[in-house]
């Protein structure tokens, strides 16, 4: 009995013992796991390098693989004028535009030329010819018109504010097509004259044709399409034209316009900040941009008692058209009369369609 007794005891030491052992190593390597932390807040400093290596290896060992993103230059698309070299033409007031025309409006006299013969395409100058129809159209600016999906650019794939299904006046839209370039208001103008779309079309080719404009064509009412094409010469015809009609000279100048869309009231801007500057008379005006025509402008001014009509075309930059202005009005302010007479024309081919 007093043997089976010793056996236990001797069981139960035993157990202790090894007990004891387990609780010692773990607190050394408690110990030895803090002291290794500490080293490493120590020289964190120092050996960031390291560390960062460390992980790196971690990740690839877990197999964690990151992503590699490879970002491709993409060349900006050329304008029709920089593919024709129109741009490396130079003029004495180094104009951003490789097309300009200054003339005089009563006179006819041409103050300012640069590769005026150029027939490239004009963006949303063409909105000026969609507004010279519906007005001499004399429809009602009243009618109710409704935006469609048909109305929608499928062209350039641009945005607008104009909801399908918003309705709106005939005259609201012109409004916006003329002040804001609103493209959908412009197709939707086109889309409901009289005969549709396609009658709307040849009557703008039928006009420039009645004006002399013998180098300009239309594909449709907006300036999408790069297909709708003039020369400044033939532009400045038309803002002469134009400026003849009280309702174009005033949508066209308008700062800003408001429009009721359901619940909400849209607020629209002019394109051309310069109508905004006191230093500017305009009497009618009309901006453009696609990739292919570059940055557009045309206008009616009054500069040093004289009316001028002033016209740039595939200007680069996003306001140089407006930096061009600038420098033919400070141009035409500092110069007498006589010395205002410049014509420059490009030896490149020009581009016809």
């Amino acid at each position: 009995m007093s043997k089976q007794i010793l056996n236990r005891a001797l069981k139960i030491v035993g157990f202790l013992a090894l007990f004891a052992a387990l609780a010692a190593s773990g607190a050394n390597a408690t110990t030895a796991k803090s002291v290794i932390v500490k080293k490493h807040h120590v020289a964190k400093s120092t050996a960031s390098k390291k560390i960062v290596s460390i992980r790196k290896s971690v990740r690839f060992e877990t197999g964690i693989k990151r992503r590699t993103v490879v970002y491709a230059f993409v060349p900006a698309k050329p304008s029709f004028g920089q593919i024709a070299g129109l741009h490396s033409v130079q003029d004495p007031l180094d104009l951003k535009s490789s097309v300009a025309l200054v003339i005089d409006q009563d006179t006819h006299e041409v103050l300012f030329s640069k590769n005026d013969q150029a027939v490239v395409p004009i963006a949303s100058l063409t909105k000026l010819m969609t507004g010279v129809i519906i007005s001499g159209a004399k429809l009602p600016m009243d009618e109710m018109i409704t935006v469609t999906q048909d109305d929608v650019d499928t062209e350039k794939h641009s945005s607008s504010r104009l909801r399908v299904g918003t309705t709106l006046t005939r005259g609201e839209l012109l409004h916006l097509a003329l002040m804001s370039s609103e493209n959908r208001a412009a197709h939707a103008l086109g889309r409901t004259y009289p005969g549709g779309l396609a009658t709307f079309v040849s009557l703008m080719n039928a006009k420039a044709k009645m004006l002399g404009m013998n180098n300009t064509s239309y594909a449709e009412p907006t300036g999408l399409s790069s297909r709708n094409q003039s020369s400044a010469q033939d532009l400045a015809t038309l803002v002469n034209a134009a400026h003849g009609d009280p309702m174009l000279r005033e949508l066209t100048t308008s700062t800003g316009y408001q429009v009721a869309v359901g619940n909400r009231t849209l607020q629209f801007n002019n394109t051309n900040r310069l109508v905004k500057n006191p230093e500017w008379d305009i009497g009618l005006q009309k901006t453009g941009y696609i990739t292919e025509a570059g940055q557009c402008l045309v206008m009616q001014t009054k500069i040093a008692g004289r009316k001028l009509i002033m016209v740039f075309l595939d200007s680069a930059g996003k306001l140089s058209r407006l930096g061009d202005a600038e420098r033919v009005r400070r141009w035409v302010e500092s110069n007498p009369v006589a010395d205002q007479k410049v014509r420059i024309s490009a030896s490149a081919k020009q581009i016809n369609g």
